[in-house]
């Protein structure tokens, strides 16, 4: 059957009845839409937000709607949007008549703008009256309420948005925060437990485990096993953390604080200044035994470098840096084993008592100035390398100091000649 064209664009047949509303676009030479039409037969007008008008067309006249630029459509809008609904908020099938389908295109798009109280603020209060069918379209009329866009309480609790007038109120009760904080500890514990490092002390475990799954440590380890890839190591993998393994953490009586692992063959096994037999004493391990030949009486060398007998007294043998790559001293610095090794002098500075700090040399005092001196002793002197050995170190007598410091706080001295 034959169709014409209506006086206002719609389709009609030939006996005058209206077809189905006609929904048109118009589209620009590379086929993208250019604009959108939207009508209702109920109200015998339609409404036509164009992409942009070509260039020396005359401007709208009144009555027709604006057109909108499409580099300007964020400013301009509300505009266009209060062109489309200042005659509808005055009909009597309003808001009934509403079409659903031109809000909801409408809608996201204002809410999108800077300038939404061109919508709010309507003479008709219509943003506080729509109601729509669903629980889709109902979310977004209902945004439109109040002053602001709406928040879920919970949002508004994190982001700290109470309104202003109203009590403040919490979207979790106290036992739901304990439990969550349980929770959360838990789940740390779990995460530190799967990257507890090779060789790692159980009672020294049981208290640092939560530095392993830190993203620092984390971080770390990958680091140290990408380097072992690549590059030879030292000390091997079961031997990074021997100072662990010599003594329990609860008794520890002296703490001595290196810097970075010898960085030759064989040397390096987890103790600072220390190597493993039969490698000669390093040049730094030999003016430490000429001081104790000195101090202690009856010290003789030991013909080795290996200071475990030491460790396993509870002298702490701790270098800042954990790892090198092999001929390359300072490797590996700066990459984490700091702030670790911070941690295990922080948790001994702050759960231990009456310990003695050796600090030799400017690195191991400045590692060392968070300590407690009210709660600790400290002994601070120049570093026995061949460099600086005679700036302070050969004469500073720390290895009896320790033992009268020690014995006034009711420990046991150290036996420095158990080697």
């Amino acid at each position: 059957m034959g169709m014409d064209r209506g006086a206002h664009g719609t389709n009609q047949t030939r006996g005058g009845r209206p077809a189905r509303p006609a929904v048109q676009s118009e589209r620009t030479r590379g086929g993208s839409p250019k604009g959108f039409c939207r009508e209702k037969t109920t109200w015998g007008r339609r409404w036509r937000v164009r992409g942009g008008g070509a260039p020396g067309s005359r401007p709208p006249s009144p009555g027709t709607p604006p057109e909108v630029s499409r580099a300007l459509l964020p400013a301009s809008l509300p505009a266009a949007v209060w062109y489309a609904t200042q005659n509808w908020g005055q009909r009597p099938a309003f808001p009934a008549g509403l079409p659903h389908s031109v809000f909801a295109a409408t809608c996201p798009l204002a809410a999108a703008s800077s300038r939404m109280g061109v919508l709010r603020n309507g003479p008709w209060g219509w943003g506080r009256q729509l109601r729509a069918p669903g629980p889709g379209p109902l979310r977004l009329v209902t945004s439109l309420r109040g002053d602001r866009l709406q928040a879920s309480p919970a949002k508004k609790a994190r982001a700290g948005q109470e309104d202003p007038g109203t009590p403040p109120t919490s979207p979790l009760s106290p036992e739901q925060l304990v439990r969550i904080q349980r929770n959360k500890a838990a789940a740390l514990l779990r995460l530190a437990a799967r990257n507890v490092p090779v060789g790692f002390g159980e009672s020294w475990k049981k208290h640092l485990s939560a530095e392993f799954g830190k993203p620092y440590f984390i971080k770390l380890m990958g680091f140290v096993a990408e380097e072992r890839k690549h590059y030879t190591v030292y000390p091997p993998p079961h031997q990074v953390f021997t100072w662990t393994q010599m003594c329990d953490i609860r008794h520890v009586k002296v703490v001595i604080l290196g810097q970075d692992p010898y960085h030759g063959p064989n040397q390096a096994h987890g103790l600072c200044f220390s190597v493993q037999r039969p490698i000669p004493p390093p040049p730094s391990l030999e003016n430490i035994y000429k001081e104790l030949s000195t101090d202690i009486d009856g010290f003789v060398h030991p013909g080795h470098g290996d200071l475990s007998g030491w460790a396993k007294q509870g002298v702490l043998l701790l270098n800042a840096v954990l790892t090198v790559r092999a001929h390359q001293a300072n490797s590996h610095k700066e990459r984490g084993w700091e702030e670790f090794t911070d941690a295990v002098v922080s948790w001994l500075n702050h759960n231990s008592s009456g310990l003695v700090f050796l600090l030799w040399g400017s690195y191991a005092q400045k590692k060392g100035s968070a300590i407690d001196r009210k709660r600790h002793h400290v002994l601070q002197t120049a570093h026995p390398s061949p460099l600086s050995v005679y700036r302070g170190f050969f004469g500073c007598r720390h290895f009896s100091k320790t033992n009268e410091l020690l014995q006034k706080s009711g420990k046991e001295p150290i036996n420095w000649k158990d080697l």
